[in-house]
Order: C-alpha cells, then structure tokens, then sequence
C-alpha cells in the first residue's frame, strides 16, 4: 500500500498510537486538550467541531464512517452543528451544512469568501491558477469575463445546440440497435461517450484523434485527488512530501493531460490560416479553441494569453462539464428507475406531443421532466465546493480566520429538512412544482454553488440534460435487467458519481403502435 493512501485500518493505527502519545504527555506535562483554543475570548470563538486527536486532528472521524465525504460530514454536522470546524491534519477546514450558513458565506460574504483554497494537489490539477480555477482577483475576472462573453455568447450556444442534437440523435441510435437486439444497455458508458462528443465539439469542433487518451487520463486523475493525500493534509511537512508519492502521481497525469492539450493547440495553429481565422465570417464557425486563439492574437486582455493558459482553460471546462453532465444523467435515470411513477410521469408529459422518430428538440412545455433534474441535483450534487477566506469575518457569530479553507456541502444543503421537510431524502421531483423560475436566494439549493463564483455554465449543462433525458424517456422504456439489482452506490472524485455504470433494458416506444 502506498504511504499516502489513508485507509481505513492505517488511519485508525495513526489515531491509537497518536492517542497513547497524547496521554502520555498529559500525564507527564499536565496538559489539558482536546478542545479548540479560543482565547476565552468570544470575539475570537471558532465554530464547535469533533474532538480532535494530535497530528490527525479529525481525520478519523472521517475515515471512521466508511461513508463517502459529504456524508461522513452531514452526520458530523448534526451533532456539532451546521457551521463546525474540522482539522484535517494540520489544515483547518470550516464545513458549511445548512442554508442559513451557505447564505452567509455565499451572499452576505460573498467577498470574502470569493477565492479558493490551493493545496499541493490543487495547484497542480488548476496549472498553479492559470486558468478558471484561479484564485480571486484580475486574473480570474477576465478569465470568467472571456468565459461568459465568448464561451457562453450567443453564436456559441447556437452553434453547440446542433451538436447536442446530432449527439443526442447519435445515442438515441445505439440505444435502438441495443434495444433490438435484446442485448443490456451500459447507460453510464453510453452518456460519458455523449457528454465527451458534446464538449469535444463545443471546445475543437469535433471528435478528435487522442480523446479516447485524454478521458482515459482524466478518469486517472480523478481517482488521484479523490482521497486524502499527505501532502495536502500536512502541507507543511517535508516528511510528508517526502513519503507521498499522491503528489509526484498527480503530476505525472496532469502533465499527460497537458501535453494532449498542446499537440492539439499547436496543431490548430499551424493548420488554421490567421487571416482567415480572424475575419468576421469565420467568428460563426469558431470553437472555443478558435476563440480563445483569436483573443490570444488580439492581446486585448490585462495579462498574456499563453498558450500554456489556454491550455489550462480548456481542461478546467473540460474537466468541470464533461463528468458532471453524464454524471447527473446516469443519476436521474437510476431515480426513475427506482420510483416508476416518477418515471411514468415524465415519459407521459414527453410523450405528449408527437416526435416521431427523431430528435426531441421541443422542450418548452417539459415542466416536470424540469423538476426531474432539479431533484436530482438536489440528491445528487456533483459535489462539494470550496472557498477560502481571505480576510478575518464572523459566520453565524463565529470567527473565521483569514486563509481557512471553507467547504461547503451542498449535498448537506439540500438535504436539510428544515428546509425540505422530512422527506428531504426521498426522490420527490413534484416539490419544485410552481417554483421552477424561483431563485433560491435563500441558498436551500445550490448545485451550481453560488455567489461571484457560480458555475457560469449551468444553464449550458442543464440544457444538454434536458435534450438527452428528453429523448431517453419518448424513444424508450426502462427497466433492470433479470438477475440484477439497481446499485446506487456512491464514488468520490472529481465529482460523486455511481458506484458502478448504470446498466438497463431498453425497449423501443412506438407512438404509432399505441391506442
């Protein structure tokens, strides 16, 4: 087993042995622990948190659960409240579990919490702050101001809606031969390879040589900075850099990553004639790729567009829209499944209006197959975001240094039956009825996060759930196939995802064939 690799039975050997160590030196020095200093003075108080151990601080409350992270630290948070402070090694994190506290750091905050933590880890995964992931300040405004006015403008989305259809179009092909054929659809695989064309398109254009390559090592990636690594849990230690090899691993995946990026940057470049890049015509045409070279030639921007940067830019969209779309797709599909009127429900109202044989593309009216996504969402949020103060302020009446990484658990957020009622936990789409242009300014639903950093690509990403899901309920019938269960089993990377690809039975809806 690496040294890095804080499993479960290595972690609670740390937490004995550390324990044993902190009794003897009570006894020998008379100390008293195991509770946050506060000064005694209330100004200075810090959120309540589970005790901690020395050196490990909470991690084996964490580990102790065998749960997944956001569900590991909503049980914490019912005992120790939603604003509760962990110490994650030598890191202190405050962990954010309910609206009220989501609205004070979100909103109320929003300023001071408008960066993000960097840890060894995440330096390397977001190019030491290159691109979208960077922490706040000129840098990051013009990077997001690039996003929304050029990524996200008009002509782009006109231009990615006809490669949402044509993918669409594409699934709703192999589904068919599947569903002919008798044979069991993998759906997880089936939405990732979607997901994957999707963006591929919006960023290149189209499908390109090395995808295959570069989702390979972006799935390696992910499974690298899921877990606690030593190195981001003792940043500090030389020892901890010295025995982790998380770090020198990550590393070597991004730099792969990387390189794919660079011999397609590079490649455009040499093959695309500037003249004919850059004039007006051809703006109709652009990919993001095409975009962001142009604003390179340009040099129209406060810093130097490098190539490196573009670079970077190009895998934080990646890496943010590709896994988390298919992701809540696979979800959605596995809570219809388990809950048929749901499902009836949504293939009624799609099925409505007839389509035919092609691409479901009318998606006004779909009302409920709206709340669908959203409950789904709300259960199965890609998963927890993160902030960093950057100034001294109070939460709830608790002080917050500057510099303390802030977590905010939006899975916990959605979840709170103060909020939600005691049904909070069940799959319930009918509770969005009537609200589904409401602005949840109370912060009770926050799956985009929210505040100066939301996701500026929501509505891209909600809108390539509805087109697909659409087109999965009208062309098809669902069901598991005999001799297996329906596994809803959580992983935590990049984003929580399935336990295991989604596999169904899929049987062809006919709308001529019915009465």
């Amino acid at each position: 087993m690496e040294m890095d690799q804080l499993s479960y039975g290595s972690l609670c050997g740390m937490a004995v042995a550390t324990a044993l160590l902190w009794l003897i030196l009570r006894q020998a020095l008379g100390v008293v622990g195991g509770k946050e200093d506060t000064g005694g003075a209330e100004a200075n108080k810090l959120p309540p948190g589970p005790w901690t151990l020395p050196v490990i601080g909470s991690l084996h409350h964490l580990v102790g659960t065998k749960l997944p992270p956001h569900r590991a630290l909503l049980q914490l948070s019912r005992r120790h409240g939603p604003l509760m402070l962990l110490r994650l090694g030598e890191v202190p994190n405050v962990i954010v579990s309910s609206p009220e506290a989501a609205m004070e750091v979100l909103k109320t905050n929003d300023l001071a919490f408008a960066t993000r933590p960097c840890g060894p880890t995440m330096d390397i995964v977001s190019c030491g702050g290159k691109g979208l992931l960077a922490p706040y300040g000129e840098h990051w405004r013009q990077m997001r101001k690039v996003c929304v006015t050029e990524v996200l403008s008009a002509r782009q989305v006109r231009r990615i809606e006809s490669i949402q259809r044509g993918e669409a179009a594409r699934l709703v092909e192999s589904v068919s031969a599947a569903a002919t054929a008798c044979a069991v659809v993998d759906v997880g695989k089936g939405l990732a390879e979607l997901a994957g064309n999707i963006i591929a398109g919006a960023v290149f254009g189209g499908r390109f040589p090395q995808q295959e390559a570069h989702l390979r090592e972006m799935d390696a990636l992910s499974a690298l900075v899921g877990g606690f690594g030593l190195v981001d849990l003792f940043p500090s230690s030389r020892l901890a850099r010295w025995l982790s090899s998380s770090t020198r691993d990550v590393r070597r995946s991004h730099a792969r990553v990387q390189r794919i990026l660079d011999d397609i940057i590079q490649d455009r470049k040499e093959k695309k004639p500037t003249a004919a890049a850059a004039s007006p015509a051809a703006r109709d045409s652009e990919d993001l790729l095409d975009v962001l070279l142009r604003l390179q030639r340009e040099d129209t921007l406060t810093f130097p567009l490098t190539s490196e940067s573009i670079g970077c830019v190009i895998s934080d969209i990646i890496g943010a829209a590709t896994e988390t779309t298919s992701s809540t797709l696979e979800w959605a599909m596995a809570e219809l499944i388990r809950n048929p009127e749901a499902m009836a429900k949504a293939q009624h109202e799609v099925r409505q209006r007839p389509h035919g044989d092609g691409v479901v593309t009318d998606l006004g009216e779909l009302h409920y197959l709206r709340m669908v996504i959203k409950e789904t969402l709300r259960l199965h949020p890609a998963g927890m975001f993160h902030r960093a103060s950057q100034e001294d302020c109070r939460v709830m009446g608790y002080h917050i240094p500057k510099g303390t990484s802030v977590v905010i658990n939006s899975f916990a957020v959605g979840t709170d039956p103060a909020h939600w009622g005691e049904d909070a936990a069940e799959f319930r789409p009918e509770r969005f009825h009537g609200n589904e242009m409401v602005e949840y300014m109370q912060m009770e639903f926050v799956p985009f996060g929210a505040g100066r950093r939301q996701c500026p690509g929501a509505l891209f990403a909600t809108t390539i759930m509805e087109l697909v899901l659409a087109n999965l309920l009208y062309h098809f019938d669902w069901a598991v196939p005999g001799g297996e269960t329906l596994d809803m089993g959580e992983v935590y990377g990049f984003i929580v995802h399935t336990r295991s690809s989604l596999r169904l039975q899929a049987s062809s809806y006919h709308p001529d064939l019915q009465e």
